[in-house]
């Protein structure tokens, strides 16, 4: 729960979403997630990588089995991850026998992110998710509507799933993200049997790469026809959208982020939020950092260079400009606070009060930058309807 950024989405993430994005769940590692040899025979292979986009993932089909490798599962991970898809009565070849096996198309699922459920629900396969852990963080109505019925248990919290209910429930697979390579929990998992995949799309920086990641579980269903179709209408909306974009005639200044504690933070100028500034035709005012985290800054500084900035993107959890003030009177110092061009994703939660661009932005990269061409360049979609940011009153 990574993915899945605007420096305080990241920070916030680290409030909530360390229960689930990035930060949010630690993540099941090791055991049975065996790592590949310098002569795996997947790097020998002519068969095509099925991916165009994401950095982190390979698919490679065959006659009767498939190869995913999780070549980036964290940042600065040396080595990747193998997983065999054994369709029914397919023939593995002896030198792909030490890797994890998974017989395909999967019946059940336990998921740790909200960033999965829409990518399930896409695919039309949301009855099989039986667990998740913090299910409040879950908005969409169709899988609340399974939570609610009981059919989507709770699975303890990210740091220390419950193995029992784990054990009990047995689930083909279950659907993690590591922040390194270790974690106690994953042991015990598959110790007891359990098979565990490590998913890296919050560790993909490219809008696209990110959503690619639905052929990642197109493939445990069975259903590699189907994510590419979906990832390919996804795809063309972006690059519509892209080509619109260019249509702009001036690049407004803007502002990301809030104080957190006594630190400002702001995303760096090669994070994957700092990109959708970008190609929204918007002057980012950090988009020259290098990096792909976020920055901590004083108020001082960020006052300085970004007083006169004409919008305020993100302002974490704000959802008005009166709760904005009664946090922090420094804010109103700044200019896009004065002109009520502060712009903000949490006015749209969940039932449970989950946020719902946590869930929907890294598997549909189209609607968030298509939300801030609306607020920087209304002119160029003037019927739009957000799907995120809404203007704080």
């Amino acid at each position: 729960m990574f993915t899945p950024t605007f420096a305080f989405l990241v920070i916030k993430a680290m409030k909530s979403f360390i229960l689930k994005f990035i930060f949010f769940f630690t993540v099941l590692l090791l055991g049975g997630c065996k790592q590949n040899s310098a002569n795996s025979v997947v790097s020998k292979s002519t068969t095509k990588n099925e991916i165009q986009y994401a950095k982190g993932l390979e698919i490679y089909h065959y006659q009767g089995y498939s190869v995913l490798k999780i070549t980036h599962p964290w940042p600065d991970a040396k080595t990747p991850f193998t997983y065999i898809l054994q369709e029914k009565n397919g023939i593995i070849p002896d030198s792909l026998q030490q890797y994890t096996r998974i017989s395909v198309p999967i019946q059940s699922v336990v998921v740790t992110s909200t960033t999965h459920i829409p990518t399930l629900e896409l695919l039309g396969v949301e009855n099989t998710l039986v667990g998740f852990p913090n299910t409040d963080f879950i908005s969409s109505p169709k899988t609340r509507k399974r939570i609610d019925s009981g059919q989507v248990k709770e699975v303890g919290t990210n740091e220390t799933l419950n193995t029992e209910i784990l054990i009990d429930m047995a689930p083909d697979v279950i659907v993690s993200f590591g922040l390194n390579n270790s974690n106690p929990t994953l042991d015990n998992l598959q110790k007891s049997g359990l098979k565990v995949l490590l998913n890296g799309d919050w560790n993909e920086q490219s809008p696209l790469g990110k959503a690619e990641w639905i052929k990642f579980f197109g493939a445990l269903y069975g259903l590699d026809a189907k994510a590419k179709t979906i990832f390919s209408t996804i795809e063309k909306e972006f690059q519509t959208t892209l080509a619109l974009a260019q249509k702009a005639k001036q690049k407004p200044s803007v502002l990301s982020g809030a104080m957190y504690q006594d630190q400002w933070f702001v995303p760096q100028g090669e994070s994957w939020m700092a990109l959708f500034l970008k190609e929204a035709q918007s002057n980012y005012l950090w988009s020259q950092t290098t990096g792909t985290g976020s920055l901590s800054l004083p108020f001082e500084t960020i006052l300085e260079k970004a007083q006169k900035a004409e919008f305020w993107i993100a302002p974490g959890d704000f959802t008005s400009l009166k709760e904005m003030n009664n946090n922090n009177p420094h804010y109103a110092k700044f200019d896009a606070f004065k002109n009520k061009k502060v712009y903000s994703y949490a006015l749209h939660k969940g039932a449970k009060g989950g946020i719902l661009f946590f869930e929907w932005s890294s598997t549909r990269p189209d609607w968030v930058l298509k939300d801030l061409i609306a607020i920087f360049h209304p002119e160029l979609v003037p019927q739009h309807r957000p799907y995120f940011f809404e203007k704080l009153n």
